[in-house]
């Protein structure tokens, strides 16, 4: 007997988790799009089975639906399903950032003999779309699920299973629980950065001097600002209520930081670092998460022509895929004149191993 399986929204997300399903053992694979076009290369791509522009079709008979549309537009898809004549049993999930909204949208909408189980993988990439999809974007993530208490635990158990295939690690909680830790190690993070860079972006319109030096670690510890604008425009603001209070605590950890430098208070500086620095260590290192981790390495070597392309034909003679290149210019926060970046741990971790061999001093 054939699973048929819907998603709605075939990009990074929804394509990865296509592509996690498709070819497994009597399952079939339905995409969903808007426009031609974007079928065009869900089919080419090989991302999915099939591919339609009707939501209708797309739905009909499904045993799991999948939303991986954009946060705004996930209660008007929920509510179009809610209407359809689905299959008795079915499953709808999404994978959106926040969950308490959705959740209380498919407790409003009374299905009948159709289950919805909020989802949210935690891992993502820099780059989107389907092009960049794939099935391993999910391994070794938490993938963390809210099924309200009208949820059977055969329905439950089922999606679970389902989800197996994405080599993630399941985290059942509640959806309200779920928006309060991601918008404090996510949504928060983001808003921070991105005040942080428009406030230096100011700067810099009095003196270029700003852009210049911020080449450095300044451009490293803010790169989520680069997220897209849109998409974190329905993320806030559907999550606006959580994180009006998370930045009233971050203003008064902010107003403690000034009292500290008004009051001169060394100690008091020095205590904050180390408090800071003990928890981050208990961080889990080179996890998948939220926020895409770093896979760098920086390596000292001679200022002369030929070198990036030596280096680079080096690494690619040994099969290890490099994602960027970069020459630092400002060398305050980081060892080593050349910045590699891998999309992958392990590729990181052989060229270490390639480089070190050749005699270059390598830093991580």
């Amino acid at each position: 007997m054939t699973t048929k399986i819907a998603v709605f929204g075939v990009g990074l997300i929804g394509g990865s988790l296509a592509l996690c399903l498709k070819g497994k053992p009597g399952i079939t694979v339905v995409g969903h799009a808007h426009k031609a076009e974007e079928l065009e290369k869900m089919l080419s791509r090989g991302v999915v089975d099939a591919a339609t522009l009707s939501m209708e079709e797309a739905a009909a008979d499904a045993d799991f639906i999948f939303l991986c549309v954009p946060v705004g537009m996930l209660e008007p898809y929920l509510l179009k399903l809610s209407q359809l004549p689905l299959k008795p049993g079915c499953i709808i999930s999404d994978v959106g950032s926040t969950k308490a909204s959705i959740a209380a949208c498919a407790k409003s909408l009374n299905l009948k003999d159709v289950y919805f189980i909020g989802g949210h993988p935690m891992a993502g990439s820099e780059r989107s779309g389907v092009e960049a999809a794939t099935q391993l974007l999910f391994e070794n993530a938490f993938y963390v699920l809210t099924p309200s208490d009208n949820v059977p635990e055969e329905a439950y158990a089922r999606l679970e299973k389902l989800l197996d295939y994405t080599r993630a690690q399941m985290v059942r909680m509640d959806p309200e629980l779920h928006d309060e830790i991601v918008g404090a190690i996510s949504h928060l993070p983001h808003i921070i950065a991105v005040a942080l860079v428009n406030q230096i972006s100011e700067y810099n319109h009095l003196n270029p001097l700003y852009r210049m030096l911020a080449a450095g670690g300044f451009r490293d510890i803010t790169r989520i600002a680069s997220s897209e604008p849109i998409v974190w425009r329905d993320i806030l603001l559907n999550n606006r209520k959580v994180l009006l209070n998370l930045l009233q605590d971050w203003n008064h950890g902010i107003e403690h930081f000034i009292q500290l430098l008004i009051s001169e208070d060394g100690e008091g500086i020095k205590e904050a670092f180390q408090k800071a620095n003990i928890f981050r260590a208990e961080l889990p290192d080179r996890r998948k998460g939220i926020i895409n981790p770093l896979f760098d390495i920086y390596v000292d070597v001679p200022d002369h022509p030929g070198i990036i392309g030596k280096i680079a034909t080096e690494l690619g003679s040994h099969n290890i895929n490099l994602s960027n290149i970069q020459i630092i210019e400002n060398r305050e926060d980081v060892q080593g004149v050349m910045r590699l970046s891998f999309r992958q741990e392990s590729d990181m971790e052989r060229a270490k191993v390639v480089l070190n061999s050749l005699n270059y001093k390598v830093f991580v």
